[in-house]
């Protein structure tokens, strides 16, 4: 059995005194009491020492409680500050007048008659004062009223003690012997040929170094960033807004009708402000109402510019895109979002009231419907999902219309978003004529897919074990 210099000398000492503390042996080996705890540690590895950790947890005041300790408690300097009787009025005029006021009253050391203050006559130390004088001594029942109010807090102590085993006694009696040993080479050293003639440090590879947790941004927000990169990437252009959106551009530029179940209280986040309609807006009345200058017939009825008033936070991302090609009707055009969206969602580990977004759109002259497939299958490979399909689906803005899938191993098939190519009832109110592809999809559902988690809650919560788990890279050697 092979040991370093130092755990040869900690051992022959503990031969002598079988059991010690570090800061004993410190002394007689020079070395700092961490470092003999460190040798202690290599020796009980090869079962040669025991190593014994005793916590031991005590009560002592802080700076606040130190002072209270000399110069009484609040309730103590305010019972002090006035006679037989004061008026409250006068009494809220005392710096501790907010705490002491409520103590003096549950002590029993005052009643409170009208306006009046009035001392009962009993107003014995309290329990919480006699701890100041001896915090560790105190029942739990003072203790946790200590705490909580900031007058004591709880030291943690650990006392180490070595001491040799059988096994350990047995390998000191084979014979050990002190060689000065090299851990580290000069270059002299190593050029001269001097090394062949000094005892190296052996060093056993096979043992795992200290785990060292460096900062590391959180793994959701890298994935969300490694998403942003993908489609910057793929030549597209990033777009912000406010999670306050105007029901218009939230639900009525979208075709949405204005008596469809989501835009009810129980599906969105209504505010009490309201928002002002844009210029043009008449267009997308006649769209509901009729069709407008399109071939659609609308949805009939009479479109409430009212209701399109009203502001909510945002259900989906797709405001912000249809606002971009309000601005920017010509083609070519390539943006994306990713945001956070608000809908009125049970919590359960696969919904929440919260969770990220991702839209994508394309408008050019020539796209068409193979297109979007194809930027879909493009940037869910470059996710490490390699095996995407397409089943159609229906969306009241889009059409055709498709949710794309991909194969997990163990899941099956798994529905990640919606897409399809804007009606052109979303389009002809802003004088777009070329198709836009669209495009949005769960992030926090990629996340759990990439990450392996059974539940939504996991991403948001600060569960700082689970974060350091986390490689910093992934196993494309993405950052």
């Amino acid at each position: 059995m092979q040991l370093a210099l130092n755990e040869k000398r900690l051992l022959l000492e503990l031969t002598k005194i079988r059991t010690a503390s570090p800061e004993e042996l410190a002394i007689v080996l020079d070395r700092p009491a961490e470092s003999v705890i460190q040798y202690g540690g290599l020796l009980s590895q090869k079962g040669l020492a025991e190593v014994d950790r005793d916590v031991s947890i005590r009560l002592v005041l802080t700076s606040e409680g130190t002072l209270y300790c000399t110069e009484g408690l609040p309730e103590r300097q305010l019972y002090d500050s006035f006679g037989e009787s004061s008026s409250i009025a006068e009494l809220n005029n005392h710096p501790h007048a907010r705490i002491g006021l409520g103590w003096m009253k549950r002590l029993g050391w005052v009643k409170i008659d009208g306006g009046s203050v009035i001392k009962t006559g009993n107003a014995a130390p309290s329990p919480i004062e006699k701890a100041l004088a001896s915090p560790d001594t105190v029942s739990p029942e003072v203790k946790k009223e200590l705490l909580k109010r900031g007058l004591a807090a709880e030291e943690e102590s650990v006392r180490y003690t070595i001491r040799i085993t059988e096994a350990g006694q047995k390998f000191a009696a084979s014979g050990i012997e002190l060689v000065e040993e090299t851990g580290t080479l000069t270059s002299d050293q190593i050029s001269s040929g001097a090394w062949r003639d000094l005892t190296l440090r052996r060093y056993d590879i096979s043992k795992k170094p200290r785990p060292v947790w460096p900062g590391k941004i959180h793994p959701y927000q890298r994935l969300i960033n490694e998403m942003r990169r993908i489609l910057l990437d793929m030549g597209f252009t990033e777009l912000y807004g406010s999670v306050v959106q105007g029901a218009f551009w939230n639900f009525d530029a979208l075709f949405q009708p204005q008596d469809h179940p989501a835009r009810e209280m129980q599906d969105t986040f209504h505010l009490k402000e309201r928002s002002e309609l844009p210029a043009g807006w008449e267009k997308v009345r006649d769209i509901h109402e009729h069709g407008g200058e399109t071939s659609s017939c609308g949805w009939g009825g009479r479109w409430d510019p009212e209701k399109a008033k009203a502001t909510v936070l945002r259900t989906h991302t797709t405001s912000l895109s249809i606002q971009h090609l309000a601005t920017h009707p010509n083609p070519p055009e390539k943006a994306f979002c990713i945001g956070r969206v608000y809908r009125r969602e049970t919590i359960d580990p696969t919904h929440l009231p919260e969770f990220e977004q991702l839209e994508g759109i394309v408008m050019d002259d020539d796209v068409s419907f193979r297109h979007l497939l194809g930027y879909l299958k493009e940037f869910y490979g470059r996710m490490g999902f390699s095996n995407v399909r397409f089943r159609p689906a229906y969306f009241p803005y889009t059409e055709p219309s498709v949710e794309p899938e991909v194969w997990i191993d163990g899941l099956g098939w798994v529905e990640l978003g919606g897409a399809g190519i804007f009606r052109e009832e979303v389009t002809a109110p802003w004088g777009i004529s070329s198709p836009v592809l669209a495009w949005g999809l769960g992030v926090s559902r990629v996340a759990m897919l990439r990450m392996g988690l059974s539940d939504l809650r996991e991403l948001y919560q600060s569960d700082i074990d689970w974060v350091r788990r986390t490689p910093v890279m992934n196993d494309r050697g993405d950052c």
